[in-house]
């Protein structure tokens, strides 16, 4: 089994969102471990920005690609193939201003690609490739965006994620969302990290089952 980690934090330490991404990848290993783990940080590393060049590449026939444009997709077409030989995806990110970090929207922008990761048929219909994947999405937020909070509107982020990954083929990723860390009470937060712990304890459980 193969997990492509990513971790979309600017934060370099002190992120709850990367501890709990790690903490997952930990409790897998336990049932798990031969494990292999890809990661990525797009932080650290973060994904090219779309070009002129990349939108000409990919309307352009592979066996008629200039040289800049081949050099404009090759970070796509090796992310491309991370994906999709993982069997599990996980992906940890604070939500930065209702929705993602730009650097996780920069690598969606890298992995949306026809005949990589969706086909589109003659007729416009599409069908995507990560249909078999095992995602999970750990998000943290420092508001309060849950159903029946004044907030619950701002969530943009949970949206665009599911549509992204659902035309790829991902229709039923797991979301963990921890929520309200910006609190002056340390206590809650602590709380609210020790239960999405819990959780995730539970879907690595369930998830190795499957297996």
């Amino acid at each position: 089994m193969r997990v492509l980690q990513i971790d979309a934090s600017a934060k370099r330490a002190h992120s709850s969102s990367k501890m709990l991404s790690a903490y997952f990848i930990a409790r897998l290993r336990l049932g798990m471990p031969d494990l292999a783990l890809d990661y990525i940080d797009t932080a650290a590393d973060s994904p090219p920005p779309l070009s002129a060049t990349f939108i000409e590449a990919i309307y352009t026939k592979a066996a008629d690609r200039s040289p800049a444009m081949k050099q404009a997709l090759s970070y796509s077409d090796n992310l491309c193939a991370r994906a999709l030989m993982a069997d599990m995806l996980v992906c940890a990110m604070p939500m930065y201003n209702f929705c993602m970090p730009a650097s996780f929207k920069a690598l969606i922008d890298q992995l949306v690609r026809v005949n990589l990761t969706y086909t589109l048929h003659a007729d416009g219909s599409t069908t995507g490739k990560l249909a078999q994947h095992k995602i999970l999405f750990i998000t943290t937020r420092g508001a309060d965006l849950r159903p029946g909070s004044p907030w619950q509107k701002m969530d943009a982020l949970r949206p665009a994620l599911q549509a992204a990954f659902a035309f790829m083929g991902a229709d039923d990723p797991v979301f963990v969302d921890v929520q309200p860390l910006e609190t002056n009470d340390s206590v809650a937060s602590t709380q609210l990290l020790a239960q999405a712990r819990q959780t995730l304890d539970a879907l690595a459980r369930r998830w190795l089952a499957d297996i």
